[in-house]
């Protein structure tokens, strides 16, 4: 049903959705729409540097024992 509302049927659409809520309000709702994807962005960025702060946590030096460093332990 909605396969083929094309480029004129979009331009409709904002049209009415334009006069039924008002300028105002719908510069309003995109601003909130902006603050939440821009807090989005930045929860997603700190969850990814938290993982990478975990990975480097978890890294071990695996280089094995030198003859000399098993004989002094």
């Amino acid at each position: 049903m909605l396969n083929n509302i094309g480029l004129p049927g979009l331009l409709l659409i904002a049209v009415v959705v334009l006069v039924l809520f008002g300028r105002g309000k719908i510069s309003g709702l995109m601003g909130e729409v902006g603050k939440g994807i821009t807090a989005f962005k930045k929860g997603v960025s700190d969850g990814a540097k938290e993982l990478e702060d975990d990975n480097a946590e978890s890294a071990k030096d695996v280089t094995p024992e030198s003859e000399t460093e098993k004989d002094k332990v």
